[in-house]
């Protein structure tokens, strides 16, 4: 696209772990509902049609970059979006969270989601082709997709869950239409990814939001070869890939071993911990606790430079939350938190 020249290419560079002149920061769901520009699309458009509409996607994309010093861009969309050409129906209902009409409960339904090649997601790769016109070089822009554990759970819950006991449950008594599910999911996130990365995205995560509810074995089992296919399949795409997960303190040498050029973490293990486990041969992201946004600045100060203590100064840190921003955080402090990043790591 001819736009790299004038990038801020800090966000980049930790990826490949190379020096940088200070550390870079990007949050998930840094564009979102605790931001009155985004609340007031949201007035007028479901989220679904914010994702469907590449203009209002690539829109959003851009607000937190217009509002704070950021170093990366993540396109606006949904994890949930793939399932939908498989042939799952779902919808947000208000303070529910998604809701999926039609569960996978058995074999036949697994047999009956079709494998897509991401083509159908085309308003995705829309919206990123727009984002990347619109930043016209500023910074880099992040494409994304759930996990094939973390898109199995919500299909199979049939929405959001505490204890995963339908997903388990299934896994456990049907392994063979679990690793057929998961393959299917599997190929067609890859496919997704890869449409992302042709219509402009320069990294790409994959979400493992829920995958943290697993014991080591069971992560080994059934879902680590699956989730190895997607970074298989995407590693001669030439862009950096990033893996993330929540609650998988125990589950980094094999997240690691399952792929990815940078490991996210979360706040429940130590960054020099997690780094130790994952192997100073990737580069890492993290790790403030989203909460923390909420406190008192000269607390978030602390927070901020005891994680960048942690990383030592070593090439391959990008900062970042624990999970996404969450609603009601205060714009101010998510604001002071970039700049202090920053500052207080300038080499």
């Amino acid at each position: 696209m001819g736009l790299v020249g004038a990038m801020n290419e800090r966000f980049l560079k930790a990826c490949r772990r190379e020096a940088v002149d200070c550390t870079p920061v990007w949050f998930m769901r840094q564009a979102g509902r605790y931001m009155p520009e985004y609340q007031a699309i949201r007035a007028k458009h479901s989220i679904l049609e914010v994702c469907k509409t590449p203009e209002l996607a690539a829109q959003v994309t851009l607000q937190p970059i217009e509002r704070f010093s950021l170093d990366a861009a993540i396109i606006f969309a949904d994890l949930l979006l793939p399932l939908e050409p498989m042939g799952l129906r779902f919808d947000f209902e208000e303070g529910e969270g998604p809701v999926i009409h039609n569960p996978i409960r058995d074999r036949a339904a697994v047999e009956r989601l079709r494998v897509v090649d991401g083509g159908e997601l085309d308003y995705v790769a829309d919206a990123i082709r727009q984002a990347r016109r619109a930043l016209a070089g500023r910074v880099p822009l992040i494409g994304f997709a759930g996990a094939p554990f973390t898109l199995a759970s919500y299909a199979i819950e049939g929405g959001g869950s505490r204890h995963y006991i339908e997903t388990k449950q299934f896994m456990y008594r049907e392994p063979e239409a679990w690793h057929r599910l998961l393959d299917k999911l599997a190929r067609v996130v890859t496919g997704y990814l890869r449409h992302q990365i042709q219509a402009g995205a320069q990294a790409v995560q994959v979400f493992d939001s829920w995958v943290g509810c697993l014991s080591p074995d069971d992560y080994a089992e059934y879902v680590l070869p699956h989730v190895r296919v997607i970074f298989d399949g995407l590693k001669h795409e030439g862009v950096p890939l990033i893996h993330f997960g929540t609650g998988t303190a125990t589950l980094l040498r094999l997240m690691r071993e399952a792929g990815g050029d940078v490991i996210g973490v979360d706040w429940r293990v130590h960054l020099d911990e997690a780094w130790e486990m994952i192997g100073h041969d990737a580069a890492i992201q993290g790790n403030l606790d989203p909460v923390v946004l909420f406190a008192p600045l000269h607390e978030i100060e602390r927070r901020v430079e005891e994680i960048l203590k942690r990383a030592a100064g070593r090439p391959g840190h990008i900062f970042n939350l624990g999970h996404g921003i969450l609603p009601n955080t205060p714009v101010e402090t998510v604001a002071a938190t970039v700049d202090l990043v920053h500052k207080l790591s300038q080499r």
